[in-house]
């Protein structure tokens, strides 16, 4: 366990941003920390150049939840906090307060796994404000990474599809922490193994590995180490070819194999981590296949990402198997994700719900007001539109949006019940499962939101209820337009 790991662990309240707790206190004070709130959050923009994400970090959130509390010296580190004046942050009534807080409400959120698309809600979170407003900053962090991850890995695995994907990352990632979240989001998203053995032994990825080159210069000469690994792991033997010269590697590992062969046994592969890929990859499968050995493999490394690829596949490079690390890890592209946690309706003091709306100069930032819920439509197995409704709408009140045709009957609601008022916590489906459905929604989108760079948005429409819960607050906040 690290430090990082063992203090968020010690300490949940206190794994957010200042502000949360500051606004926290004026609700108290104010009277208004057990009015219900709905806080939807959602992103703006799909990451790498792309049309969708892969909603990934749910378990963590629920766990999140779960053991989310303020413990005495959490309450004790607040007191030290002073105002410029001196006095203290935090009234002493305020922190006993806090130091009974438990998670109370209700949180809806899409399974993990699913697509979504900008400004679609991923999680609903239905409480009293002060809790609700506390839990922005972890929530947004335990969904945001994960999802960018996965997303990443969806996109690496199909460039490399049909070959398949070794998340190699944990030496890279930002932190031990950022790379188990990275190894389990990467399978999510498609990557069939991860070299990160703690992810294996927490997740049940399975592992996968080779050599170092510091193996090859431990020994005395290059084909004296590749026969001395070969000794080690007779049937699990892959070999990196490109230490010294790479041409000349390989015939090392030609010569090991053959030795191998010999003895009823098989090199698995060789590795090629460097140089000129697409080439190097032609020359080792001829000079293999010219031995005899066309079942040994040839897998890829070197700072790896989906456009890399895709150019060497486009190049006839003859790699059956693919590690990526650095840039599947850290989504090295695009390292954060444009999400938000905003506030969407709020009881008033008669109990009745009342919608709220941002409203700001840039329209990207205006936020959709309600308490919205995600119907997606099929035609033959194929998604073809999202529709966002507010569940307070009956269905007399919300017919389907002109653009979606009757002959998409086949429809769902995305947002399930993750938490519910009684504080029953759903039970959630194994790490293979959620795998298996995220590759399923995966093969549900259109072919041109696939691409590496998508020609088209997929259409999501607002209801009729909600376009005119829209046009309402914006005619009362901005009476002159």
């Amino acid at each position: 366990m690290t430090i990082y790991h063992r203090a968020i662990g010690e300490s949940p309240g206190l794994a957010t941003d200042l502000y949360q707790l500051t606004m926290a206190q004026g609700y108290w004070q104010h009277g208004m920390a057990e009015r219900r709130a709905v806080f939807q959050f959602f992103y703006r923009r799909a990451p790498f150049k792309g049309r969708f994400l892969i909603a990934c970090g749910t378990q963590a959130v629920l766990n999140f939840l779960q053991h989310w509390r303020f413990s005495d010296e959490d309450v004790s580190y607040l007191k030290t906090l002073v105002r410029p004046d001196g006095t203290p942050l935090f009234c002493a009534e305020f922190l006993d307060y806090l130091r009974r807080l438990v998670f109370r409400g209700e949180v809806l959120g899409v399974p993990e796994g699913t697509i979504v698309f900008p400004n679609e809600p991923i999680l609903r979170v239905q409480a009293p404000l002060l809790i609700a407003q506390l839990l922005e900053t972890p929530l947004l962090n335990l969904i945001g990474f994960p999802s960018l991850v996965a997303t990443k890995a969806a996109r690496v695995c199909r460039a490399a599809a049909p070959n398949p994907v070794i998340e190699f990352g944990l030496r890279r990632a930002q932190g031990l922490e950022a790379g188990l979240m990275a190894s389990r989001a990467a399978y999510i998203g498609g990557c069939v193994a991860t070299s990160n053995v703690l992810a294996g032994h927490l997740f049940g990825i399975p592992v996968r590995g080779t050599q170092a080159h510091s193996w090859v210069l431990s020994f005395d000469d290059e084909l004296t180490a590749f026969r001395a690994y070969a000794e080690t792991y007779p049937t699990n033997c892959i070999l990196v070819v490109d230490t010294f010269r790479t041409l000349d590697g390989i015939k090392h590992a030609i010569a090991v194999a053959q030795g191998l062969k010999a003895k009823g046994q098989k090199l698995l592969g060789i590795r090629l981590d460097s140089g000129d890929l697409a080439h190097l990859s032609r020359v080792a499968r001829r000079l293999l296949d010219e031995a005899g050995l066309h079942d040994v493999m040839i897998l890829a490394s070197g700072d790896l990402d989906e456009y890399q690829i895709a150019q060497l596949k486009a190049q006839g490079a003859c790699i059956d198997s693919w590690g990526v690390g650095t840039r599947l890890a850290t989504a090295f592209d695009e390292p954060a994700l444009t999400l938000v946690y905003k506030l969407t309706a709020i009881q008033g003091p008669d109990g009745q719900w009342e919608d709220k709306m941002k409203i700001s100069s840039e329209r990207a930032k205006r936020t959709i007001p309600g308490i919205l819920q995600v119907r997606r439509f099929y035609h033959q197995g194929k998604a073809v539109c999202d529709l966002l409704y507010d569940e307070r709408d009956s269905e007399k009140e919300e017919p389907i949006h002109e653009v979606v045709q009757e002959a998409y009957s086949e429809k769902r609601d995305l947002l399930i019940t993750l938490v519910d008022d009684s504080g029953r916590y759903a039970d959630l489906p194994d790490l293979t499962s959620i795998r298996q459905y995220a590759q399923q929604e995966l093969a549900s989108l259109p072919e041109n939101l696939l691409t590496l760079r998508a020609a088209a948005q997929f259409k999501v429409v607002l209801s009729r209820g909600v376009r005119r819960r829209q046009r309402a607050l914006q005619q009362i906040k901005e009476p002159h337009t």
